[in-house]
């Protein structure tokens, strides 16, 4: 009997031990010191806090206890708390995910200047999305310079919108507008603007959204302005839909989830409570999450209306499938039944731009970054149709420039979006979409014959030939042809315009303010990549542009952008460590 209370005692600290360590993790039966401890390592190895990896106590030291009853209080949410949890990211005693240096962006050089007699013909898909500029903007509220890869030209001329007269009708959904003007920074050569007016569709008569919430919920999403922006950003999106519509949510970290089944857009109050119980933990299975969610867009796909996934993450897929290209071949495959996908950024850090880039473009969507409730507003509520419902898909622009008039040129932005020129007739290949009543903008700059030349002539030069057109000669600098495809077919149309004296300015100041405000973004863009081809173009003269052709400003964006420049002149070139 003296070994009685021992025996007791070591029954009760075994227990103990047990029910600390949890179902999903029994005790070692060996008794092996070096399989026990593998399998302590391992477990620990699954255990991810902001990026950082928690040690875990060594179990076989000695260690006070201190046992305290409490059988009504529920237990502490732990990592391996599934996603949908709720208001996880207000957890007591847990920081926010907080990261400095890793965003990654896709570094490509700019556009170099071409020989108009050895490469007439320049070909690209139009690009709408404006996440860049959003991104940048982010930096600069830091008072930091963003990375030159983070900026992409075109997405800042593309982010505001611009007076072009709108498209007569759905079956023919463009109006182009071509100005040509001289250029601010290098005397001697010009500017041509390109812009786009896509049909605007009636909110009465717009199809049917089927629509998957997409939400990340990892880890790294925790944080104020990635998930708790994302629930504000869904339920202002939320209360554009009409009972016509449905939304359904999943959620992914360590795993994904079906948080909604599809639901009426009519039953909001059911859907805002999903929402707002979304909360961040645990690791990042986004192609899983990808793939339930497109399953989920199949299962209520609506033939004659839109069917789309929107994506809403940081980008930081670190479980399953993360190859770019493997996700872009699966996303593909899906865009070819039917169904788009839309994404939209959050956060900075380790925001993972590359990434959405890849899987907006490769699913005929758009790419957004969201870094402020203003930002959601823009995208979700003012410009939700054009967000949402396209009027055209694989859109693609091809500029032939006349040698007779054009010695050199050089397309501005829209480096990722380049495609050969026989491209152009192929209706296999994908572009770019456009939304209804959305507009597109692009410039080349190009060097007269007679003007500074960038690249020197050949000793065995090309010779140009009598032009193809009567009478053209060297009274039109070039073509321009655009070929789109209306959302349900599969044949592409075209549209097309000369690029003539009529259309030409003699002064910078006599151009259409609209093109005026579009050089002095393009300007301040280049001048942020490294101002290469700006010549003497300082921000001082960005803001002297800009200001001139600011017009109406309703929503207060050109506004912004004038703020934006005068950050940017004192900014650093990099983001201080915290410590």
């Amino acid at each position: 009997m003296p070994r009685l209370p021992q025996v007791i005692a070591t029954g009760l600290a075994l227990t103990f031990v047990a029910s600390c360590a949890g179902a999903d993790k029994p005790l070692s039966s060996t008794g092996d010191p070096v399989a026990q401890e593998a399998k302590e390592a391992q477990a620990a190895s699954d255990i991810v806090v902001t990026g950082t990896r928690i040690a875990r106590p060594d179990q076989r030291a000695p260690t006070a206890v201190t046992l305290v009853a409490s059988p009504s209080a529920p237990p502490p949410p732990t990592l391996a708390s599934r996603a949908y949890a709720p208001h996880a990211e207000r957890w007591p005693g847990r920081p926010y995910y907080r990261d400095t240096g890793r965003d990654k962006f896709t570094t490509t050089a700019q556009n170099a200047f071409k020989i108009a007699r050895e490469e007439p013909v320049s070909t690209f898909s139009l690009d709408v999305d404006t996440a860049s500029y959003s991104f940048v903007r982010a930096s600069l509220n830091q008072n930091v310079l963003p990375q030159p890869a983070a900026v992409r030209t075109e997405e800042l001329v593309n982010y505001f919108p611009y007076d072009y007269a709108p498209a007569r009708a759905a079956a023919e959904p463009f109006s182009t507008h071509v100005a040509v003007f001289p250029s601010p920074w290098s005397p001697g050569r010009k500017l041509v603007r390109i812009g786009v007016k896509g049909f605007e569709i009636a909110r009465a008569t717009r199809p049917r959204a089927n629509l998957v919430f997409l939400v990340d919920t990892s880890g790294s999403m925790n944080a104020p302005n990635k998930l708790p922006l994302v629930k504000q950003s869904l339920a202002m999106l939320l209360e554009q839909l009409d009972g016509n519509d449905s939304v359904a949510i999943v959620t992914y970290a360590g795993t994904a989830g079906t948080a909604l089944e599809p639901t009426p857009a009519s039953r909001k109050d059911r859907i805002l409570a999903v929402i707002d119980r979304l909360g961040a933990g645990g690791g990042t299975a986004g192609a899983e999450g990808i793939r339930q969610a497109y399953a989920l867009a199949a299962q209520n796909f609506d033939a004659n209306g839109v069917n789309r996934v929107i994506l809403a993450t940081d980008g930081d897929f670190n479980i399953g499938i993360t190859d770019q290209n493997e996700l872009k071949g699966y996303i593909e495959r899906e865009r070819g039944k039917g169904v788009f996908l839309s994404v939209l950024g959050f956060g900075m850090g380790n925001y993972n731009d590359a990434l959405m880039q890849a899987l907006a473009q490769n699913g005929n969507g758009a790419a957004a970054y969201i870094d402020t409730v203003g930002e959601a507003r823009k995208t979700l509520v003012d410009e939700a149709t054009s967000t949402l419902f396209p009027i055209a898909k694989d859109v693609k622009i091809q500029v032939e420039f006349n040698p007779r008039a054009v010695a050199e040129y050089r397309l501005i932005g829209y480096e990722t979006r380049l495609l050969n020129r026989d491209d152009f007739d192929n209706d296999k290949v994908d572009a770019g979409d456009v939304g209804s009543g959305q507009t597109v903008t692009a410039l080349y700059e190009v060097v007269p014959v007679g003007g500074p030349r960038t690249i020197g002539d050949l000793r065995y030069g090309i010779q140009v030939g009598a032009p193809r057109c009567p009478g053209c000669g060297a009274e039109e600098l070039g073509f321009v042809k655009i070929r789109y495809k209306l959302p349900k077919s599969d044949t592409s149309r075209l549209i097309s315009t000369p690029i003539d004296r009529r259309v030409q300015y003699a002064r910078f100041e006599d151009a259409p303010q609209d093109a005026r405000f579009a050089a002095a973004v393009a300007g301040f863009a280049e001048l942020l990549r490294g101002g290469r081809h700006n010549g003497a173009l300082t921000f001082d003269d960005v803001l002297r542009m800009a200001s001139a052709a600011r017009g109406e400003d309703g929503f207060g964006y050109r506004s912004e952008f004038l703020q934006l420049v005068r950050t940017a002149k004192t900014a650093r070139s990099m983001a201080a460590l915290e410590r």
